[in-house]
């Protein structure tokens, strides 16, 4: 083995330029890879990891303490596939005014606890302390902030009783309850409710929770569990927004996949095949065949494994701020999105070198066989017989005779040209898939500003923030916005909590009135609401609630109802609000206002100018300029440019390696042309141009697949529906790029050996023995 070795360290550093090429496509492979397999995988473990660290439940259910006794609930925790549980806790609910610690009113599920930790449902308190006496409260941690210490001692009312002071702010990934007070404190608000929380042995599944609830109370009295939840129920909303991004992280994640294997098996096969000849020296000079193997195998492996290890440092420092990006807005709870799963950073230090290795082994195997004599005169040039008839019928076109060669080198090994052009037609492939989403998502981007001026977002005062009341009154004040310099649009917008019947969970209606420029660009299909029996929503509500266009619901709020129909599905939207407008609000709250404010200014018009002129008229006004860029845009064309860059990268160093490998078996060839009166720019035409026709033939099959992976992606994004204006992106311009899109990644990859092989010298490229 010491000779193996030693002639292994060798051949590395004679080859420092096959080295550093295997080394440079495995430490972009192994990026790609990571990043690939990292944002599929931060869609759901970050949730995983967090729910396991607080022993989420996997059910929580909730039973009428009027129909069950304590006893029979703490019995359901002893039954078969019951793996622990934690409860009877009271459960009641406490009425909130509206702006109390920044909400928009409503009510809290209260459970009464003793503490925060147990067997199932460890909360985490991050601020204050635990409620451990008589009126105090602990809330949940807000998703629109982090309240801090200052919040520390408000006071919520309690009708009919004492108000409870709040001592601390916690965070529960089960989501069991809004607020927790001590049991003796719940005793005193008469709870009508208990809580179970349960961990089962079979949880994986709906039907197996289901079935494992049903063991467990099947000594329940019939109609005492009133409501339950799943920790799947709970995983599907904390990754809504981020399925959004799956379909193109997993169409990413394979082209990186494919492309990375693709390019290490052809960029390795090849420094094997051209090693032949040095395989032959090594068996003359007595190693055995398995030794052979052997030295071949160490000298893929040194770079690989390097490769890999840098790799993955630096796919796990880009992991950072683009998981960053894919999970901004997403209410994770305590879940950490930046982070890599530990399987995926070892699955790539151990994978890429393997298949390196695997990869290398066939060839190695091939020159296993060979005899000494054989192996070295296959290191030589391809057999002439391989691209001699496609030369000999190129150099019969009028073509100039560089570019004839050059078209038919790629026939000399077919193996290789064929990974070669898959690697360009992926390349190619995801050039255009990234083309098209960035088209498609900057029209999104632009759908919902209307107009192309500057948009002003105003908020008015009043409890739920803590200002004063603007003293003209809604009406007026809207008035008054759009008598300003500058305004060309104005929109006021009321939030409130509405019911749906038939719906037990509540949901949240934006009600408008007045202009909106923007509203055709938000609708995918159907129309805007115009009547006061008419609402739009987004994709995820409606998929949600189970609704189409057409339908129609029935929204209630505070004792009156209006019966709407559905006449518009919106772009994107809320999976918990719809948009309706003001005389529907008119009618279920006559005495409502607007909060908010949009104000679209005219092309040109100064916004800071308008803004500092809103503020001055009215200081209970909150005004601000809205910022023009989107953040599902952002996000998308990063995520593109990323994977573009590197699987770019990854293709082109395919064909730098195929061009290198091929100079190099053509060493002789090019002296005798050069002898001859080929002069070096000559050469570089026909080097470049062996691979250019590859390059071209990628982008012909590249494209029409990149077209098929745009619309698979676009049709399958869950929380945005694009209407066809946005998908419609292909135009002749366009075409024709992205058509040289193949042959700029091929000349690109040729162009560094093509010039190396030009400035060879006669002497030096005759000198093969």
């Amino acid at each position: 083995m010491s000779a193996v070795w030693r002639a292994s360290r060798a051949a590395v550093r004679r080859r420092r330029l096959q080295t550093f090429v295997i080394g440079l496509v495995v430490l972009c492979s192994t990026t790609t890879v990571l990043l690939a397999l990292g944002l599929l995988d931060a869609a759901s473990s970050p949730f995983d990891r967090a729910y396991a660290a607080q022993r989420g439940a996997h059910t929580v259910a909730t039973f009428d303490t009027a129909k069950v006794s304590p006893g029979q609930l703490e019995r359901t925790a002893r039954q078969p596939g019951v793996e622990a549980a934690a409860g009877p806790f009271g459960q009641g609910v406490v009425d909130v005014p509206e702006g109390w610690l920044w909400m928009s009113g409503g009510s809290l599920t209260v459970v009464g606890r003793a503490d925060p930790g147990g067997p199932v449902d460890r909360i985490e308190l991050l601020e204050g302390h635990w409620a451990t006496a008589p009126g105090e409260i602990v809330v949940g941690w807000p998703s629109n902030g982090s309240p801090g210490t200052r919040m520390l001692g408000t006071r919520l009312p309690v009708p009919g009783g004492a108000p409870l002071t709040v001592v601390g702010f916690a965070a529960s990934m089960t989501k069991s309850a809004s607020a927790w007070v001590t049991p003796e404190q719940m005793a005193a608000m008469r709870p009508s409710a208990a809580q179970m929380l349960y961990r089962f042995s079979d949880s994986s599944t709906d039907a197996q929770l289901a079935s494992a609830l049903a063991g467990a109370t099947s000594g329940v009295p019939e109609g005492a569990l009133t409501s339950t939840q799943t920790h799947l129920a709970l995983k599907e909303a904390f990754s809504a927004l981020a399925d959004a991004y799956l379909p193109f992280m997993t169409l990413f994640g394979v082209l990186g996949l494919l492309v990375s294997a693709l390019i290490v098996g052809n960029v390795v096969s090849g420094a094997v095949v051209s090693g032949y000849r040095h395989i032959g020296v090594l068996k003359a000079l007595g190693f055995t065949p398995n030794q052979v193997v052997a030295v071949y195998l160490t000298m893929m492996a040194v770079p690989a494994v390097a490769g890999a290890v840098l790799g993955t440092l630096l796919g796990n420092a880009l992991a950072d701020p683009i998981l960053g990006a894919a999970f901004s807005g997403i209410e994770t709870g305590r879940a950490a999105v930046g982070e890599v799963g530990a399987w995926v950073s070892a699955g790539c230090l151990v994978g890429m070198p393997a298949l390196v290795l695997l990869t290398a082994l066939v060839p190695a195997l091939r020159a296993h066989r060979l005899s000494a004599a054989r192996a070295i005169s296959a290191g030589g040039a391809p057999r002439t017989g391989r691209g001699l008839r496609v030369q000999r019928l190129l150099g019969a076109t009028p073509l100039p005779r560089p570019v004839s060669l050059g078209l038919g080198q790629p026939f000399a090994r077919p193996g290789r040209t064929l990974l070669t052009m898959a690697a360009i037609v992926l390349g190619v492939t995801t050039v255009t898939l990234a083309t098209g989403l960035t088209s498609t998502m900057l029209a999104f981007g632009e759908a919902g500003r209307g107009q192309p001026g500057a948009r002003i977002h105003v908020e008015a005062g009043g409890p739920r923030n803590g200002r004063p009341a603007p003293p003209l009154g809604d009406v007026a004040t809207e008035e008054r916005l759009r008598s300003l310099p500058g305004a060309a649009a104005v929109r006021a917008r009321a939030l409130a909590q509405v019911s749906l019947t038939g719906q037990s969970r509540p949901v949240f209606a934006n009600f408008y009135r007045g202009d909106d420029a923007s509203a055709a660009g938000r609708i995918a299909r159907g129309r805007e609401a115009r009547a006061a029996d008419e609402v739009t929503a987004g994709p995820a509500f409606l998929t949600q609630h189970g609704l189409k266009v057409g339908d129609r619901v029935t929204l209630a709020m505070n004792g009156r109802q209006v019966t709407a129909t559905v006449v518009g599905e919106l772009v994107e939207g809320n999976a918990q609000a719809l948009d309706a407008t003001w005389p529907t609000l008119v009618q279920l709250s006559p005495d409502a206002g607007a909060a908010e404010y949009e104000v679209h200014l005219a092309p040109g018009a100064d916004a800071r100018a308008y803004a500092e002129a809103a503020g001055a008229a009215d200081p209970g006004l909150r005004v601000s300029v809205l910022e023009n860029r989107n953040a599902a845009t952002t996000t998308v064309v990063a995520f593109s440019s990323v994977f573009t860059v590197l699987l770019s990268i990854v293709a082109a160093l395919g064909v730098f390696n195929t061009v290198l490998l091929s100079t190099r078996e053509r060493r002789r060839d090019l002296g005798t042309l050069k002898s001859i009166g080929m002069t070096p720019r000559q050469v570089v035409a026909m080097t470049v141009t062996s691979v250019a026709g590859v390059g071209a033939v990628g982008g012909l099959l590249g494209v029409p697949l990149g077209m098929v992976a745009h619309r698979l992606v676009v049709d399958n994004v869950g929380v945005v529906t694009f209407p066809e204006s946005m998908k419609d992106v292909w135009h002749a311009p366009h075409m024709t790029g992205l058509l040289l899109a193949g042959v700029a990644i091929a000349v690109l990859g040729a162009l560094v050996p093509a010039r190396s092989a030009a400035r060879m010298t006669i002497a030096a490229a005759l000198h093969t023995e």
